[in-house]
């Protein structure tokens, strides 16, 4: 009955394990305030809004998830005929409305090509790398179709009353603007 009772001591002392797992990081929690947690959330985010899109194409081709058109595309802005709004006063040129199709004729997308009535600069959209046709009106000629190539990763500038010229590599903002003005 003895080693009963010392077995049942021994039981009951080590039955209980001490986990310490918050006295490992109490000396970091004196750090953690609102104000380094934002600063933390911050900077990631600010770190992974750099990241392109570049990388994460080439690994998903390499896995076969994805296809190249899918992935492969470019920028266009298009100047469209303007179409006067007046704020008061204050004339402001919006550019018209136009659609681009596929080349064999399927609606690809309906652009509306500013944000509001006051915003003179046309939009850029982007587009699947390849031929595309635009349907738009111009200042001069009223409206038609042009035939517009699109080349990966460039913005490509269209003046349906000029000619279309590539711009850039992974444009951000436009480089250049057109505005019709009376003076």
């Amino acid at each position: 009955m003895n080693w009963w009772r010392s077995l049942k001591q021994t039981m009951k002392i080590n039955h209980k394990q001490t986990y310490n797992y918050a006295s490992t990081f109490t000396p970091l929690l004196r750090y953690v305030t609102t104000r380094n947690l934002a600063v933390a959330m911050f900077v990631a985010v600010a770190f992974f809004g750099t990241t392109r899109g570049s990388e994460a194409e080439k690994t998903a081709l390499g896995r076969g998830k994805a296809k190249e058109g899918q992935l492969s595309q470019g920028s266009l802005q298009v100047y469209s005929a303007t179409d006067a709004f007046d704020d008061g006063g204050l004339p402001y040129y919006a550019h018209s409305s136009y659609v681009i199709y596929t080349t064999d004729e399927k609606l690809f997308k309906n652009v509306e090509n500013h944000m509001s009535n006051s915003d003179e600069a046309p939009e850029i959209v982007t587009v699947l790398k390849g031929s595309h046709v635009i349907e738009a009106r111009s200042e001069r000629d009223g409206y038609v179709r042009v035939r517009v190539v699109i080349k990966r990763g460039l913005l490509t500038v269209q003046d349906l009353d000029g000619e279309q010229t590539d711009v850039q590599e992974r444009p951000t903002v436009a480089t250049y603007s057109r505005c019709a003005a009376s003076w």
